[in-house]
């Protein structure tokens, strides 16, 4: 299977880290960018789900984008999150993100206002026609309330510079049907953590990872041996990391990340409301994974 891109393995979806009074601490996003190209993640999605995306203006958004890209200097490919439930904001995102030197965005399904399965298809035609960068489509159903079919994935990927999907269902049915429907070198990442390494072993490219977050060289080694087709060295390795794919969403993403990273000295403990610091009966848990790690 051809793979043209550069997204092959372990992308993390990065924290927008945050002082405790909500301000983004920008030295800590430094320090976190270093951590990633030191670990040899594949890329970083700046401001998506996990990098609270709900919860920062278009300026300041923007704003994080381009330091993002600037300190990481080319080190490391930067994958803009750029998606919004108005296809015209979406648009306009996707352009700026183009414009301050994106290697390429990622496009949540739009929310809320719950779009037919023709609806998805012009809105991301759209954006693809509007801005010409290379496009990820981002499928989560589980905060979007809609689920973008198989038949409508497969027909937008014949669309030149939408050149892949992160899908984060956690039902193993569809990256087969995926891999069935889509051209080979059309990009298929899993936003699942708990199935990631089944969705790699049959037949997906990479993920781009709230896990990864933690412990980035761990989880490319996992990725990548999977991707290779060394499914039991793999299991092995993804083993140590179990508890914490399951314990990272005890709460809403990116609470026990969040908590889980300023345990470790990464950033400060600041989140945005309506979200809240993990819940105190939570903690104990994310810092014995933490423990068994080696990470404290």
């Amino acid at each position: 299977m051809t793979i043209k891109h550069s997204y092959k393995g372990s992308n993390v979806a990065l924290i927008t880290p945050m002082f405790d009074d909500g301000a983004v601490d920008y030295d800590a996003l430094n320090k976190l960018i270093d951590f990633h190209i030191d670990a040899g993640t594949s890329s970083i999605v700046s401001v998506g789900t996990t990098g609270e995306s709900a919860t920062v203006g278009v300026k300041e958004h923007l704003k994080i984008i381009k330091h993002t890209i600037q300190y990481a200097a080319r080190r490391i490919p930067i994958i803009a999150g750029t998606g919004a439930n108005s296809t015209s904001e979406a648009i306009e995102l996707t352009q700026e993100a183009k414009n301050l030197g994106a290697d390429a965005c990622l496009l949540v399904t739009p929310y809320y206002n719950k779009p037919t399965q023709e609806g998805l298809f012009h809105h991301f035609k759209l954006i693809a026609d509007s801005v010409d960068i290379d496009q990820i489509l981002y499928n989560v159903p589980g905060r979007t309330a809609v689920n973008m079919s198989v038949e409508t994935t497969a027909r937008l990927s014949e669309i030149s510079n939408i050149i892949g999907i992160k899908d984060a269902t956690g039902d193993l049915t569809i990256i087969r049907e995926l891999v069935k429907s889509c051209p080979e070198d059309f990009l298929l990442l899993t936003g699942d953590d708990a199935t990631a390494l089944d969705f790699l072993l049959l037949g997906g490219h990479g993920g781009i990872s709230v896990t990864a977050n933690v412990t980035p060289k761990e989880l490319q080694k996992v990725y990548m041996t999977a991707i290779a087709g060394n499914a039991e060295v793999a299991r092995q390795a993804n083993k140590e990391l179990t508890n914490l794919h399951q314990n990272l969403f005890l709460e809403s993403n990116p609470i026990p990340v969040k908590w889980a990273l300023h345990k470790m000295g990464l950033c400060s403990k600041g989140i945005r409301l309506p979200l809240l610091e993990l819940s105190s009966e939570f903690r104990p848990v994310i810092e014995n994974d933490l423990k068994e790690l080696n990470l404290l």
